[in-house]
């Protein structure tokens, strides 16, 4: 029995591999799932797209990189102006912590009752982040698989497809940092403490400051881990950096006005509330939190007394 067969010789390239056969596009590795999704019908396409007249690779990425931020500016002006009402009640929420400074559960429990009292959210500012975590697992697949960066160069990179390298090592890292250094991820490395700080330095950690130095500890940890990634995947993430600063500082010095912001908090207290189930689940779990400390503390100094 003869059967008839053909070989393909060529490049992986999306559109010649989706000529040459049925789904035979389908061999390029850009992931499972939600992550594969993203790169064939979204990333690949306006990346396929600016390269038309753009001959960069490092622009596309760039111009990439705008387009989402663009896409998702709506919800990152409302974390925005979430984080502005928080910080409008800063001074409020310091006054309760020298008022209560020696029970840290009750400041928590105040803070959220004031959070209610003037329609805050502190989980107001999640949602952008959420959405681009899909977009970075996807593009962590896109960059080393997409053949158009291969010995595309940009900058000091000279292969968008592979990491940057800027000094060699005589020695080898742990933590998977390599024998190298990638200046792509020590300068996302850099504007993501830049970001944190100017991000978060008015907000508050309530009873928990741990998480504030946690925030700068994350992206230390995460150069060994970035170090060797696909330089175009670091560049869009540097490029993304100075773009989330650039939004942050215009929006909240040009656009956000503080002084509609304290008004809109005033006129919310003043309106008749009714707390939604969450709220009161919530402020129940705190009042019996509460209440069990205060019974084990109880506890133990009656048998200190029996000593």
């Amino acid at each position: 029995e003869a059967f008839n067969m053909d070989f393909y010789i060529g490049p992986n390239e999306f559109a010649l591999l989706r000529a040459a056969a049925t789904d035979l596009e389908d061999v390029i590795p850009f992931g499972r799932s939600i992550f594969g999704t993203i790169n064939r019908w979204v990333i690949r396409p306006i990346f396929t797209f600016l390269s038309g007249f753009i001959g960069s690779a490092g622009i596309v990425i760039l111009l990439l990189t705008l387009l989402v931020k663009l896409a998702l500016y709506p919800l990152t002006y409302k974390m925005l102006y979430s984080q502005s009402k928080m910080a409008a009640l800063k001074p409020r929420i310091e006054k309760m912590k020298e008022k209560f400074k020696d029970d840290q559960q009750q400041v928590q429990m105040e803070t959220m009752k004031l959070y209610r009292e003037f329609g805050v959210n502190p989980l107001g500012g999640c949602m952008p982040m959420v959405l681009q975590m899909p977009i970075w697992f996807a593009l962590y697949r896109f960059f080393p698989a997409s053949i158009e960066f291969r010995q595309a160069g940009f900058l000091w990179a000279t292969d968008l497809s592979s990491y940057d390298v800027i000094a060699r090592l005589p020695f080898e890292l742990p933590l998977g940092f390599g024998a190298h250094l990638s200046l792509f991820t020590i300068l996302w490395a850099v504007t993501t403490l830049i970001y944190t700080y100017y991000n978060t330095k008015h907000m508050d950690f309530g009873t928990n400051p741990a998480m504030k130095y946690m925030q700068y500890i994350m992206p230390v940890m995460f150069l060994g881990f970035f170090n060797s990634f696909a330089s175009g995947l670091t560049c869009y993430l540097l490029f993304s950096n100075i773009l989330n600063i650039t939004q942050t500082v215009v929006t909240k010095n040009y656009i956000i006005n503080q002084d509609k912001i304290h008004e809109e908090l005033e006129a919310y207290k003043k309106k008749p509330k009714k707390k939604s189930g969450f709220q009161e689940r919530l402020q129940a779990a705190m009042e019996e939190q509460k209440r069990v400390q205060e019974q084990r503390l109880a506890d133990k100094n009656k048998g200190k007394k029996r000593k």
